[in-house]
């Protein structure tokens, strides 16, 4: 196709709306917290977008309309709902003594995303740096406390770097609003240590620590694994609402009700820009079967947060995981 004026070939609208696919599912996954229903909110915007494409020309207009289309379909999406949530955020920390079985719906958690499905493949090293940073769990679930406005406010001013004017006017606002919302949001995130640490640099350092923790896991050698953790560590399990923390809570409980977790294997993956694994158990019919989508946190050398998906019907195929290990 070719356009009349000049003679030159015209991309088709799909393929120049495809284009911002992957950067428009990462801004709709940190407004919802969810990566399906970020998925289905950028469906949602694809349609509208190509439906009334017509008169949009030039890469920056593409792409600010897409922008300002997608923030109201997530807007309309967190109308008259809380945000999505850690266990961490709802109640205090449980002992192995205290713990439930008390389960909340889907729709209480922050879920994990795949990195390719959120994250740039290539770019300016800082700003790929950047954008991992802020799909980190603990980013995203400071996110979900902000209101939905300010939550858009802050990703676009301080993670996709869009000037408090081009804010203010896909919002319909004022910039004094822009600046208000952002200096609030700004606070909240001060106000939460594990947000505000930055993802460590993928070195040699970092490759060898998970490493480490590979092989003391599979070895269910708790000395080794404690030797990794942060004296702060956290372990969470949505579903369920219970949480722990520290070495000695957490060795208790790996040792007590999560010992079925002995023999298991680790197969490495990316989430949330962070180091992710699948834990497969072993199988009373031979092999290792599905047990949860491991997200780690890591800091200063020590693994800060332990996060266990148990959801694994739903997101082991999310993340192209094998259904069981056999042998």
């Amino acid at each position: 196709m070719a356009d009349l004026m000049t003679g030159e070939p015209v991309e088709p609208v799909e393929l120049q709306l495809e284009r911002y696919r992957t950067e428009l599912t990462g801004y709709c996954y940190r407004m919802l917290g969810s990566v399906f229903e970020a998925e289905d909110a950028v469906q949602e915007t694809m349609v509208r977008a190509w439906r009334g494409h017509r008169g949009f020309e030039g890469r920056s207009a593409l792409r600010s309309w897409l922008y300002r289309i997608a923030t109201n379909v997530c807007l309309d999406a967190l109308n008259g709902r809380n945000g999505r949530a850690r266990p961490m955020d709802l109640t205090g920390p449980s002992t192995v003594a205290t713990a439930t079985e008390a389960q909340l719906p889907e729709v209480t958690w922050i879920g994990p995303a795949p990195d390719g499905r959120i994250l740039p493949e290539t770019g300016d090293p800082a700003e790929v740096a950047a954008q991992r940073d802020s799909v980190r769990l603990a980013f995203v679930s400071v996110l979900q406390r902000l209101a939905p406005r300010q939550r858009a406010v802050l990703i676009l001013r301080e993670v996709l770097g869009w000037k408090a004017a081009e804010v203010a006017e896909l919002l319909g606002v004022t910039v004094a609003s822009v600046n208000s919302a952002l200096q609030r949001a700004r606070a909240v995130l001060a106000a939460d240590a594990s947000a505000a640490r930055p993802a460590p640099a993928l070195d040699d350092d970092h490759r060898a620590l998970l490493a480490r923790y590979v092989s003391a896991f599979e070895a269910y050698d708790m000395d080794g694994l404690a030797a990794l953790l942060h004296e702060d560590v956290t372990l969470n399990m949505p579903p369920y609402e219970l949480w722990l923390t520290g070495h000695a809570d957490i060795r208790e409980w790996m040792l007590g009700p999560g010992h079925g977790c002995r023999g298991s294997r680790l197969v490495p993956v990316e989430a949330n820009g962070s180091p992710a694994f699948g834990q497969y158990r072993p199988s009373p019919a031979g092999g290792h079967e599905p047990w949860a989508l491991i997200v780690l946190e890591v800091s200063a050398g020590r693994i800060t947060g332990l996060t266990n998906f148990l959801d694994t019907d739903t997101l082991f195929p999310l993340f192209g995981l094998p259904p069981r290990l056999d042998g």
